[in-house]
């Protein structure tokens, strides 16, 4: 057989980040080759790009790439899959889609009926509605906005009912039969009339069952419509050959309304399916209704008018009224007006706003007018941050979902084996072909994996929810898994448990120094930071009268320490003790200064003139608690968690913070990596732990820790690093989160262990006769919706001690 060519192969084009030189290309080139099954590579410079041919999956060049040094970036993209009815169904849709080149990455979620990919390359649409459609389901669209979401799951909804009102029509002579059995009475109809019934329920009714079971067989597999086509055709097709052989005079032999109650029952289950999982997905939905559709737009002329929120872009001028919602994020120019924030943090008192401070798109301007600055728009706004953060936590599969898939993959195929043998098995003991024949229908019937797929899903999507209507954003599930495991956190101090809004409470000079002239220098290092203390010699120096301070060059920030630059021809530094003591400068008649204020818990910063040895001041600076840190510490205490405190302050500053919160571990003085070489240490002692900050130097403890914890009032990086964002910066919310993830965690097991254990005891009773085909349907659909109720019970959740969020919020 000749060998084949390159080019029966296709052609890949990767999108390669990182390369700067030739030799760059050169080593792509020759990293890509050395992947099995890649048979060409030429790597252009110019473009960033990689054209590969061979049969090397995508994800495994990807991993050559960054092995080389480079990276291939990847996105992220939902889509809407249609006929997913059971765990099986998920299964196979991922695994169907994980097979396209270009994907690195597939979840699915049943509940919610979509699936998330991670793509290294562009995928068309026509790809993936191929790919899926050989596996026996359906491409959907995602809706963009939120209304038009809910209003075609309205729709669907609507017109599921209607098909169940009509069903139930056609099934209520055999529902009155039934009756009739139990009492004694033969009200069952004629048999030719039952046949009638059971027609347009078997092949109308019942038509999707047989669509997606045969697409199932084709694609190799089974699942939950397979298992209900060939029960209900079984007890039909028995029915009408004992209606052919004795006529319809013999109604009561005739097995007709086995199938049709099935029918019914199925359907109705997913009916209360479709109404619970909008419940699950409630959350979501209401933070993308907050944005309002149209925004009062001010000219440069001082004319306003309406235009569409969407078309607004930044540095526009957005007129707001009381009672609007707010368009887009930006800064309040001129105003003042009390703002309801609730429905992004959870807080459900008013915030006054005046000029200088931010608005967040979504928030509702109680009274006054403002007119704000756009500063992001669209996609960037911190509204669509959230819910990009809570549509990917709800999309995300928990580690135990692997169990689920393992079981998923089998199942069905088992279950028809199940099936086959409790036939053969009656058979044998001499119950004749009918009863052999209804028993095997209710092993089909009751062992539906519906539940299954819904257990872990409809969890999470609840417990995301819920979250994030108090102001708890959970990135992923594998967050959930984590938090519920905690048993120690840590927290940083400034700004996590102070308010971050130091003040410089004293200053001390040098002999033959003017406390002006240290207060000038110290503010001139500080000019354009960011850092509390920073701006708090910044307002100190603007309150003591002071003009522009001096211009600073070769400024340089020294991580854990301070910063440093050149002053008026001077070079000076500005920090910590620890920078102090780093230099060798001695501190002379301000050492017992620097003491007293170290006692009183104060955090110190001294001013420092290397090039002529001198130490020229001490500036001292307090921060408040805030009043909910004490309480949020108890709480903790209260869920048998263990709290530290990691602070680069002083001993002393992080000492008299932590006595004052009852916290009895305390490291002080922490640089980083001291951070994060604690809690490597603290977990090699077998402790779970959550770190808790808001600051870029917490970023890499909280990649270090079990679960990162960032106050939404930190910075990006900060967010990026956390499992959990906290969209205020209230510390008892750090307890509330825990409590979510542990009970979300609970209802996850309780789903599961219902699911199974549904599935364990009922196949059994149906294999022994113990359960008619119309009993085992009604209990099949009584577990998905159980389940999917269970789940919704997490949307009543709030943090403790704080009020039920508003409706909407």
């Amino acid at each position: 057989m000749p060998e084949a060519s390159p080019q029966t192969f296709p052609r890949l084009s990767l999108p390669i980040e990182g390369m700067t030189c030739a030799s760059c290309a050169g080593r792509v080139e020759r990293a890509l080759l050395a992947v099995p099954g890649t048979m060409e590579v030429h790597v252009n410079l110019a473009s960033e790009q990689a054209l590969v041919r061979g049969s090397a999956p995508a994800e495994a060049l990807a991993a050559a790439v960054r092995r080389a040094g480079y990276a291939m970036p990847e996105v992220s993209r939902s889509i809407g899959v249609e006929g997913m009815t059971c765990a099986s169904c998920a299964g196979r849709v991922e695994r169907a889609l994980a097979a396209v080149p270009g994907v690195a990455a597939v979840s699915v979620n049943l509940a919610s009926e979509q699936a998330t990919l991670r793509l290294l390359l562009p995928v068309e649409d026509s790809v993936l509605a191929a790919t899926l459609a050989r596996a026996g389901y359906r491409l959907a669209a995602l809706a963009e906005d939120g209304a038009a979401e809910e209003a075609a799951a309205a729709a669907k909804l609507s017109a599921q009912r209607r098909d169940l009102l009509l069903a139930a029509l056609l099934a209520a002579p055999f529902m009155l039969g039934m009756l009739g059995m139990g009492i004694g009475r033969d009200w069952m109809p004629n048999g030719w009339v039952q046949l009638a019934l059971a027609v347009p329920m078997q092949f109308w009714f019942g038509a999707r069952f047989y669509r997606a079971g045969w697409a199932a067989v084709r694609a190799g597999t089974g699942n939950m419509d397979l298992l209900v086509a060939i029960g209900t055709s079984a007890a039909f097709g028995l029915s009408l050959v004992l209606l052919l052989q004795h006529g319809g005079g013999h109604a009561h032999v005739l097995y007709f309304e086995a199938g049709v109650v099935v029918i019914l029952f199925v359907m109705l289950g997913k009916h209360l399916e479709a109404r619970a999982r909008r419940g699950t997905g409630a959350a979501l939905r209401a933070l993308l209704d907050l944005r309002p559709r149209t925004a009062r737009l001010r000219a440069e002329d001082g004319t306003e008018r309406e235009v569409p929120a969407a078309s607004l872009v930044v540095g526009d001028v957005v007129v707001l009224r009381p009672g609007e919602r707010v368009p887009v994020d930006g800064t309040v120019e001129h105003g003042e007006a009390g703002v309801d924030e609730s429905a992004l943090t959870g807080e459900s008192r008013p915030v006054e706003k005046a000029p200088g401070a931010k608005l967040a798109t979504g928030t509702v301007v109680l009274d006054g007018s403002l007119v704000l600055r756009a500063t992001a728009v669209g996609g960037e706004t911190t509204l669509a941050r959230v819910a990009a953060l809570v549509s990917a936590a709800q999309a995300s599969r928990a580690p135990v979902q692997k169990l689920v898939d393992r079981v998923a993959a089998v199942f069905v195929p088992i279950v028809i084996v199940i099936a086959a043998g409790t036939l053969g098995f009656w058979l044998l003991a001499g119950a004749g072909v009918e009863a052999a024949l209804l028993h095997a229908v209710s092993v089909l019937v009751i062992a539906c994996p519906c539940a299954l797929g819904l257990a872990t899903p409809a969890a999470i999507m609840a417990g995301t929810g819920a979250a994030a209507r108090a102001g708890i954003l959970v990135r992923d599930a594998e967050a959930i898994e984590r938090g519920q495991a905690i048993t120690l956190v840590a927290f940083d101090k400034t700004g996590t448990l102070t308010e971050g809004r130091p003040r410089l409470a004293a200053l001390h000079a040098a002999d033959g120094v003017a406390q002006a002239e240290i207060l000038a220098m110290a503010a001139a290092l500080q000019t354009g930071s960011e850092h509390p203390l920073a701006r708090a010699v910044l307002t100190a120096h603007q309150e003591a009268g002071g003009s522009t301070p001096p211009a600073v060059t070769g400024f340089r920030a020294l991580p854990g320490r301070g910063v440093e630059g050149v002053v008026e021809g001077q070079r000076l530094l500005l920090g910590s003790p620890r920078m102090l003591a780093e230099s060798g400068l001695q501190t002379g008649a301000l050492a017992e200064r620097g003491r007293a204020e170290a006692i009183a818990g104060r955090s110190l910063a001294w001013l420092l003139a290397p090039q002529s040895g001198r130490v020229l001041g001490l500036l001292a600076f307090e921060d408040a608690l805030k009043p909910q840190a004490a309480g949020a510490v108890q709480a903790l205490r209260d869920l048998k968690v263990e709290v530290a405190m990691l602070s680069g302050d002083s001993p002393a500053a992080a000492e008299s913070a932590a006595r004052a919160l009852g916290i009895t571990q305390v490291a002080a003085e922490m640089l980083p990596q001291n951070k994060l070489e604690t809690i490597a240490r603290w977990r090699e002692g077998g402790a779970r732990i959550a770190m808790v900050g808001d600051g870029v130097n917490d970023a890499p403890a909280l990649a270090a820790a079990d679960l990162g914890i960032a106050m939404g009032t930190g910075t990006d990086v900060a967010m990026a690093a956390a499992g959990i964002t906290l969209m205020r910066g209230d510390p008892a919310l750090v307890p509330a989160a825990l409590d979510i993830t542990r009970r979300t965690y609970r209802k996850l097991q309780e789903n599961l262990a219902w699911a199974f254990a549904f599935n364990l005891l009922g196949i059994p009773l149906a294999a022994a006769g113990m359960l008619s085909p119309a009993f085992a349907g009604a209990a099949m659909a009584l577990s998905s919706v159980s389940v999917l109720t269970n789940a919704l019970l997490l949307s009543r959740w709030h943090p403790r001690g704080h009020p039920r969020p508003v409706a909407g919020a």
